[in-house]
């Protein structure tokens, strides 16, 4: 017999209609009232339950929409949402479809939501998503810069040794990177990052995306961070180039290779793992070692 599959990935079916038992999260608008899809409105019209970030921010989007909220409305912001998890699994799981929703963009992503998911999988509720607007992806595809490979760092670090560690782990990274940061600490950012990356690597700050007063400056990190000391308003996510892969000598290399080696791997496979991602080739890094081995 064949074994189940992990229960981590989520087995549950997805009914066809919303209307049946759900939990399903919803991307609102981040300024631009257009950028509202109909599958959103039909949800905030048509859920038993609405879980919103901020009630208030909800109740006035559904005016402008034209929508009127029929269902329970309830509040699911950080402080709560541990709280308020059980009893939206219960109306789930008793046939109630819960809509999610945050201030603005898609939940989960810097904002409520993950939890409620995991909880939901757990015991094995369907979870559904209705896709829309996200700054992620939006500042990706405004930075100009190549992110066809890329990760995503929700906010940076407040406290500026905390940051500088970050940004450490970023140097030797070759996918873009896309975080947020608060306006009124982007300068000190961005010059964190010129002291820790270095002066040319290029980014992109995206700020009040979608917005009336929507801004994209792209440059290098000392050119954007002389423009931020002028101070900044907004949302702002950045979006930092991925670094330029560096070509190690493979003979810098044989010492993690015999290390490696010592530990009880076979020394092509370890001659594989040091050569991934350091930029030598891995025929060139085997004949070293076999070339330093001889020279003993």
């Amino acid at each position: 017999m064949q074994a189940p599959p992990p229960h981590s990935l989520g087995t549950a079916k997805i009914p066809e209609r919303l209307d049946n038992t759900v939990l399903v999260l919803a991307a609102t608008p981040m300024g631009d009232i257009g950028d509202a899809s109909q599958r959103l409105r039909d949800a905030l019209g048509s859920a038993d339950v609405v879980a919103a970030e901020d009630t208030r921010r909800t109740k006035a989007l559904a005016k402008a929409l034209g929508v009127e909220i029929t269902g329970r409305i309830v509040s699911f912001y950080d402080h709560v949402e541990t709280a308020r998890i059980p009893a939206l699994l219960d109306d789930i799981a008793s046939g109630l479809t819960v809509l999610l929703v945050t201030d603005a963009g898609m939940p989960s992503v810097s904002d409520p939501g993950y939890r409620l998911v995991a909880a939901a999988v757990e015991r094995d509720l369907p979870v559904t998503c209705l896709p829309g607007p996200s700054a992620v992806t939006t500042a990706l595809a405004l930075s100009g810069l190549p992110v066809e490979r890329f990760c995503f760092d929700g906010f940076a670090p407040r406290k500026g040794g905390q940051r500088r560690e970050w940004l450490r782990t970023l140097a030797s990274e070759q996918r873009a990177c896309v975080f947020f940061e608060a306006p009124h600490r982007l300068a000190d950012c961005l010059a964190d990052a010129v002291t820790v990356l270095g002066p040319d690597r290029r980014a992109a700050v995206c700020r009040e995306l979608t917005k009336t007063y929507e801004e994209v400056v792209r440059g290098t990190l000392a050119e954007l961070a002389a423009w931020s000391v002028e101070g900044a308003r907004g949302e702002i996510t950045v979006v930092l180039e991925g670094a330029q892969p560096v070509s190690a000598d493979p003979a810098d290399l044989v010492t993690e290779v015999e290390t490696l080696v010592a530990g009880g791997m076979r020394l092509k496979d370890a001659c594989a793992e040091v050569s991934a991602g350091r930029g030598a080739s891995r025929k060139d890094l085997y004949e070293a070692v076999l070339a330093a081995r001889s020279a003993e």
